[in-house]
């Protein structure tokens, strides 16, 4: 390192050029308020990983005009200003570069290596914990490391063929949704799971469940619906296993109160009429248009059966792009639900059928995307067909305690789930991708028509 770049590690936050860093967090595919500016941006928190190389994890607060904030976690690297990487800087200041700390493998091994010895460091207000459950990581220091290209909500990187490293970036505070679940499930020996935390098992032999499922579906529908039979097995296990324990109290199954419906049919309710009043003049719309009232009559006849069975921790955001097939079969991945949800909401107990619903659209989504990104009509009624192979083996496997009492109750309660979901559908096609407004409106229709 030149000589005139001789800062102590511990002071390397006083370089962080913080209007450089906010609109570089701006731009990056995990920042959770893409229609927001950040008004200021403030330090919280920092702490030094690593002097060689530096290494600093920083929490930034990002305060938005309205008083409303965010904390994100940020791994900074920094090197001399005159050095070459092939890294992308986020500032130069005072003779040092400042970057992304994942996108340098070094780095994100030293990430590792602190997983792997139970480290605890000091962060002035606080501490930094690194913690393993099972034995040390079997990882050469040179293994290679790549990026996970995928990813939204968070950065994942993968270790060789081995671990995948998952950094969480937009924070709250209290315990972690996935950790806590693959935490529970591990300890009682479901298998349908990649690993426990935040460093996991990597499948290098998988295959992401949707686009599986675009693959399948046009050249194997009967083979697909077998495979979405075993899912439907393997649903119903993870959620028999999520109630299983009368000790742990984030774990133990709940009756559901009337309270909890009446909460769900008002905000469903509240979407109607703001989604409803507000639908623009497109033919694609128009088999709803106009009928914000029946839906929400048909909600609320629904709703008189009550809800029924029992309330239980759920995945949370469960569709076949959180699945995974191996040759051993299918493996469920991001227990940590919707990231735009805050993380008590994350946690909250609900009936499986809200899982199983949510499944039952992503089949919808399936069916239709063939056609839309590959130019491949389905099969004809292939979608029906996936939902009741799917269902016929989630209720021959699950606990039955956990549903309302009779079929009747059951399939009143899933389709309230099912319209949740497809008017939250509804409005991001409308925001993201209008080509695709058909595939919710077609689910709302369905449940209008069901008797």
């Amino acid at each position: 390192m030149p000589d005139d770049v001789q800062t102590p590690a511990s002071e390397l936050r006083h370089f962080l050029d913080i209007e450089s860093l906010k609109e570089w967090i701006e731009r990056q595919r995990w920042y959770a308020s893409k229609s927001r500016r950040i008004s200021t941006l403030e330090l919280a928190e920092s702490v030094v990983l690593s002097e060689s190389p530096m290494l600093l994890v920083a929490l930034v607060q990002a305060v938005f005009a309205t008083g409303q904030h965010e904390l994100y976690q940020l791994p900074l690297g920094f090197r001399a200003a005159v050095e070459e990487s092939d890294q992308e800087s986020i500032a130069v200041a005072e003779g040092w570069s400042v970057y992304d700390a994942l996108a340098d493998p070094e780095q994100a091994r030293e990430l590792l290596r602190r997983i792997d010895a139970g480290e605890e460091l000091d962060a002035g207000d606080g501490c930094m914990r690194f913690r393993r459950v099972d034995g040390p990581v079997a990882m050469s220091e040179d293994v290679a490391v790549r990026p996970i290209g995928l990813e939204q909500s968070n950065t994942s990187l993968v270790f060789g063929s081995e671990l995948v490293l998952k950094v969480f970036r937009k924070l709250e505070p209290g315990i972690n949704p996935e950790l806590e679940m693959l935490r529970f499930l591990t300890a009682r020996d479901f298998a349908s799971i990649a690993t426990l935390g935040v460093a996991q098992k990597f499948l290098p032999d998988a295959t992401d469940g949707w686009e599986l499922a675009l693959d399948r579906i046009a050249t194997d529908p009967q083979g697909f619906l077998e495979l979405l039979g075993s899912l439907g097995t393997v649903t119903a296990q993870m959620h028999s296993v999520l109630a299983s324990d009368s000790n742990d109290a984030a774990f133990i199954p709940e009756e559901p109160s009337n309270e909890a419906l009446a909460l769900l049919t008002a905000t469903i309710d509240e979407e109607i009429e703001r989604i409803f009043v507000r639908l623009p003049d497109d033919e694609r719309l128009a088999p709803i248009a106009g009928r914000g009232q029946d839906v929400r009559e048909r909600v609320a006849a629904r709703s008189q059966l009550g809800v029924g069975g029992r309330v239980i921790r759920t995945h949370g955001d469960f569709h076949l792009g959180q699945t995974l097939y191996t040759p051993r079969g299918w493996v469920i991945i991001d227990f940590e639900g919707e990231p735009a949800r805050p993380l008590p909401e994350r946690r909250q107990k609900r009936s499986p059928l809200r899982d199983v619903a949510s499944m039952l659209r992503s089949f919808a989504y399936a069916t239709s995307a063939l056609e839309i990104l590959r130019g491949q009509p389905a099969p004809p009624e292939f979608e029906q067909f996936a939902r009741e192979t799917f269902l016929e083996h989630y209720f021959d496997a699950v606990d039955s305690t956990l549903l309302p009492g009779g079929a009747a109750a059951v399939a009143n309660l899933l389709s309230v789930f099912e319209l949740e979901k497809a008017i939250y559908e509804l409005q991001y096609e409308l925001d993201n991708r209008p080509d695709w407004v058909t595939i919710p409106v077609a689910g709302i229709v369905r449940m209008l028509e069901s008797t």
